[in-house]
């Protein structure tokens, strides 16, 4: 059976309001094996699924989310197990951090930057010098270089977390490793937690860098719903492998995997 992977923010809710389709479809989905799938770690895995179950997507647990924070965690574990970090985020990132390894701003072994505040000129110095003097490994929760937000009904755009590591990388000269979306790191855990193997699954996203791009490279199917940045109409970017499913809500996605024989 199919199993589903599934971008959130611009593809089941923007801000606090639910899309069009995204109950129903979830409600789908969940006849199938399914994770939430997300390049945002400034909310743990409960935070979410508590956000979720509050705007009516029916059980919903922890362990059906899977962040870029959670990735993070793992792969710097299995780098160097009990590893020490300094991480400059929101409040979720750095309790992820520490299930696994030990905050220690003086000899850290990774300076990890994520997204949410928390960067300033001092911090910035500090994972400079700890990339430069220590060699800490420079690590990126995820790529994006802007994410869409909502403040008081009214859209706005923030820094995500491919702006908040650039500084550390044009100052070191180092790249950083990069966790999430489109790298295969996410998309492999997920596929291990499910138990499955890339081509039994699709991804559902709303953006061909990230969503589509690594899905299909790692071999997965993709649907992209433009409910997000991607709108109608928006040229398909050339060097990005067209989706197997391009739809402008999760309402056409369902009819459309319903007619494939993917939904009953």
């Amino acid at each position: 059976m199919t199993a589903f992977l599934l971008d959130m923010d611009g593809v089941l809710y923007h801000g606090n309001k639910v899309l069009q389709g995204a109950l129903e479809f979830v409600e789908q989905v969940s006849q199938h094996q399914y994770l939430f799938v997300t390049n945002n770690p400034t909310r743990s895995p409960a935070q979410v699924a508590d956000r979720l179950s509050q705007m009516g997507f029916s059980d919903v647990c922890a362990e059906q989310v899977l962040t870029s924070a959670d990735a993070a965690a793992l792969w710097l574990g299995q780098q160097k197990p009990g590893f020490r970090y300094f991480a400059i985020g929101a409040k979720a990132l750095h309790e992820t951090l520490a299930k696994a390894g030990t905050d220690d701003p003086e000899q850290a072994d990774f300076v990890v930057v994520g997204e949410g505040p928390g960067l300033d000129y001092e911090k910035l110095t500090l994972g400079i010098n700890l990339v430069l003097s220590r060699k800490a490994r420079l690590v990126a929760t995820n790529p994006d270089s802007s994410v869409d937000s909502w403040c008081k009904g009214e859209a706005q755009v923030l820094p995500g977390g491919g702006a908040l590591v650039a500084p550390f990388e044009v100052a070191t000269g180092q790249r950083a490793v990069v966790i999430g979306k489109p790298h295969r790191f996410l998309y492999e855990m997920a596929t291990e937690r499910l138990g499955v193997s890339p081509d039994d699954c699709i991804m559902v996203g709303d953006r061909p860098d990230t969503d589509v791009a690594g899905a299909a490279a790692m071999g997965m199917k993709t649907a992209l719903v433009r409910t997000g940045r991607f709108l109608p109409g928006s040229p398909w970017p050339k060097d990005i492998a067209r989706a197997d499913w391009d739809v402008e809500t999760l309402t056409e996605l369902q009819a459309a995997l319903r007619a494939a024989g993917i939904f009953r």
